[in-house]
Formats: structure tokens, C-alpha cells, sequence
């Protein structure tokens, strides 16, 4: 599988890929997939894609040379009264990204969540927020790219990137 890919704006349109990229998250152990009508009924996982494109929402999505979209990556604020997994508080965008199994460790991720950084820090974002559970991959690439565990929870850590 060739490695190129590229990356463009999430759009309006995007809403049923980025609902399925929810559903790559919330499945990322082997082995333990849950459906994917379950997961998008959950109201912890519906708030980050219900209303797709609402004012503050801003998302990537990762393309192959097919055209085909195989990874998201994009942030929301969520309110205090009804927060995310990796709140941390008023004024901080929550991020969420994954990435279509076959495509995983082709830098997709790397990408979309270095992108995805430069945006939130040119529209003014002193942070972004991101939860991940404890034994998820991902998180050693969360480290890599400066998020640091600020508050640790059963067997989830909530992790924050200052960006300026």
C-alpha cells in the first residue's frame, strides 16, 4: 500500500466519515468491536459529531490517492454542562482523530494531528485537550507530538497540548 496521502479541510459533508472515524476510536483494541449504530447512540461519543460543522468546529480529513477518505482528525468545544472525555475546561477544543485501520502507521495520524495543531494555534488556541485510554497506541504518539497527561482517570488519561 503506497504511503501518500493528502490532507484537505473537513467539511459539512464530512459528518458521516468523521461518524465513522468516532466509531475507529472507540474500537481501536483488536478484537473488542463494538457496532456502530451502539456507539454512535452513546451520548459520550454522539457529542463530538452531532451538528457536524457547527461554528467552532474545525476538522481534517485525510485522503488516499483514490480519493478515498481514510482518516479525521478535528476538535469542538463542549460545554462545561455536557463534557467530553478530555474536557479540561472553557475555552480549550477537545480534539478527536482516527484513522482507518489499513492506514494506520503510515504517518496519517502524525499528520492529520500536526495539521490539526498549526490550525488550533492560528485561531488563537493557547490548548487543546484529548482523552486516550491507557493502553491505546495512540498515546505514544500524543507524547511525541507535546501532550502531557494532565489528569489521570480509570484507565483513560485526559491530555493537553499548550500551544503557545
Amino acid at each position: 500500500m503506497p504511503a501518500r496521502f493528502r490532507i484537505r479541510a473537513a467539511e459539512q459533508a464530512d459528518g458521516v466519515f468523521l461518524a465513522d472515524m468516532v466509531v475507529e476510536a472507540a474500537n481501536w483494541r483488536p478484537g473488542v468491536a463494538r457496532p456502530r449504530h451502539e456507539i454512535l447512540a452513546a451520548p459520550e461519543h454522539a457529542r463530538y459529531i452531532s451538528g457536524w460543522k457547527r461554528p467552532g468546529d474545525t476538522g481534517l480529513v485525510a485522503v488516499s490517492p483514490e480519493n478515498e477518505a481514510i482518516g479525521a482528525a478535528w476538535y469542538r468545544m463542549l460545554p462545561r454542562t455536557e463534557p467530553g472525555f478530555g474536557y479540561v475546561g472553557t475555552g480549550v477544543p477537545e480534539l478527536v482523530i482516527g484513522v482507518r485501520p489499513l492506514w494506520r502507521a503510515h504517518g496519517v495520524g502524525r499528520a492529520l494531528l500536526q495539521q490539526l495543531v498549526a490550525a488550533a494555534r492560528a485561531e488563537g488556541y493557547a490548548r487543546l485537550s484529548l482523552s486516550v485510554e491507557r493502553d491505546n497506541f495512540a498515546a505514544t504518539l500524543y507524547r511525541s507530538e507535546g501532550f502531557a497527561v494532565t489528569s489521570p482517570a480509570q484507565g483513560r488519561d485526559t491530555m493537553v497540548r499548550r500551544l503557545r
